[in-house]
């Protein structure tokens, strides 16, 4: 097993439309062994110059759409592609449906965005920050997947929320009522 050095540092960046609540837009102090640096260029149009400089030495790509809008997520895909343009299969990517509080204004389902991260072969999670639902989570599922931190795979994930529990599919069902969401390697 590879042996990661306490001193290991993994870039983030965090990626999606303007208005979809990226962590860049508000004060964040979580870190993966790494100094917090912040860029947020709130997917504004006049800043797409600049975003393959930020994802080119990038370790994660977390990209973010908001749940209560449905161009938000369909543009998701320009994303991955950016993403991967700069970075081949050298990167760690998590689609993550954002703003799960807003049940009444749900767009996207949580199955749309499962199977949108399995088709693409990354990972998903839905959270709300606003609420901190699943947040952690998607930063123990982030480190888990870093090279050399397999052991972190076994890690408790009792935080999480598994919308495949159950066979008769009404526990997604019940997890979106309740402002749930999920998630998926």
């Amino acid at each position: 097993m590879a042996t990661v050095s306490p001193l290991a540092k993994y870039k983030l960046v965090f990626l999606g439309d303007q208005s979809v609540a990226k962590p860049a837009s508000s004060p964040v102090s979580c870190t993966i062994n790494s100094t917090p640096l912040t860029r947020d260029t709130a997917g504004q149009e006049r800043f797409r110059s600049l975003i393959p400089s930020y994802i080119r030495d990038s370790s994660v790509a977390v990209i973010v759409y908001d749940v209560a809008n449905m161009q938000s997520f369909l543009n998701t895909s320009k994303w991955v592609e950016e993403v991967r343009s700069e970075r081949g299969s050298d990167v760690i990517i998590v689609l993550v449906g954002n703003k799960t509080d807003l049940v009444d204004k749900r767009q996207v389902s949580i199955e749309e965005g499962d199977n949108k991260a399995r088709e693409s072969g990354i990972m998903f999670i839905e959270t709300s920050a606003k609420a901190g639902f699943n947040i952690k989570p998607l930063f123990r599922k982030i480190a888990a997947a870093l090279p050399g931190m397999e052991t972190l795979s076994s890690t408790k994930q009792e935080d999480m929320v598994d919308v495949n529990l159950g066979s008769s599919g009404n526990s997604s069902q019940n997890a979106e009522q309740q402002g749930g969401g999920g998630c998926s390697c």
